[in-house]
């Protein structure tokens, strides 16, 4: 066998589907109407089992499952007592950022409970008719806040349509999309290969396809924003995909537009724009992202040192940008 097909060989074998861990963000954890007061749920996402609850007060809490006290469940048998999470066990209770507030069979509470939390949870914020759950690997401050989105929180909108579905890759590959303006000829049926710039800042970036046609705003991994814009008028796509393991990512999106009137030329155009960015316009050869994009994501394999031309347009950039949201990972080649 020779050097050159012994290299290629070597390199297949050590070619992984999802090589990173769990990116630092905001994530989507459910919608806000999903959740009552007093309502107790186990969900699973960021690579681990959560408990997500809503105290009498109406703040939501996200927190580990296990009671620091003798390790049960606290999304098996717990409940809400006024704004906190009662385990089943011995009935501690901890409230929405970890502290313990009551043992109602001891004298002294441990010191340390008066001192810091003792349980984890996760920073919660709701926007957008949605709870937000800020991650860090080492369970640092949120290092941005969530962006107004006019249309997602003002009135005079048409009440979002939402989308959800999973794929089987890390949530890094599904924004790369957004950068790789080529497939959308190849995979989708777009007529032409459109002129696609990006721009990078912070842990932000903004995408421009098709001089204005669409504009892209992303707010970390966990967050983007598309909005489609065709004579005048903008209709708005929302994108909140969430990890929920290193190699599954559930992507969620919520469409709206201007509530134009029934019958208007306006409302013709944006209810078109939101059936073409999914797939169903009518007549068009452009599939949608759930026919055909998953059919990528779920059977590729990342490679870190791609093979480009010149006419792959950011995808080197946008992976650069992106590997500021896995801090300290020891293997950068892997990104």
């Amino acid at each position: 066998m020779s050097a050159v097909k012994l290299d290629l060989l070597l390199e297949t074998q050590r070619l992984e589907r999802c090589p990173f861990p769990i990116p630092v963000g905001w994530f989507f954890a459910a919608y806000s109407d999903s959740l009552s007061p007093g309502e107790v749920r186990n969900i699973n996402f960021l690579n681990q089992e959560w408990v997500l609850f809503r105290g009498e007060n109406g703040k939501a809490g996200i927190t580990d499952p296990y009671c620091p006290h003798l390790g049960a469940h606290l999304g098996h048998g717990g409940k809400v007592v006024g704004d906190n999470i009662r385990c089943t066990f011995h009935h501690w209770e901890y409230d929405t950022e970890g502290f313990c507030k009551a043992i109602p069979y001891a004298k002294v509470m441990p010191p340390i409970c008066k001192k810091q939390p003792v349980l984890r949870t996760l920073p919660v914020v709701e926007r957008y008719g949605m709870i937000w759950a800020w991650y860090h690997p080492k369970a640092e401050d949120p290092q941005w806040e969530l962006p107004a989105i006019p249309e997602m929180e003002e009135p005079g909108h048409v009440k979002p349509r939402r989308w959800t579905g999973s794929v089987n890759t890390a949530i890094q590959e599904v924004a790369e999309n957004g950068v790789d303006n080529v497939h959308l000829k190849y995979l989708h049926g777009a007529p032409i290969v459109p002129p696609t710039e990006a721009w990078f800042d912070g842990h932000t970036m903004r995408i421009d396809i098709g001089h204005g046609y669409i504009i892209g705003d992303m707010y970390g991994p966990g967050l983007n924003v598309m909005r489609f814009t065709k004579d005048g008028v903008t209709a708005t796509m929302v994108s909140y995909s969430v990890p929920i393991t290193r190699e599954k990512t559930q992507m969620n999106m919520s469409f709206t537009y201007k509530d134009y009137p029934q019958g208007t030329k306006e409302r013709a155009i944006a209810e078109h724009l939101v059936a073409h960015s999914i797939g169903e316009a009518e007549g068009e050869s452009s599939a949608g992202f759930e026919s055909v994009d998953m059919i990528v994501w779920n059977n590729k394999k990342y490679r870190a040192k791609p093979l480009l031309c010149d006419g792959d347009g950011q995808i080197v950039k946008y992976r650069q940008w992106f590997k500021q949201f896995y801090p300290g990972l020891e293997t950068s080649e892997k990104i």
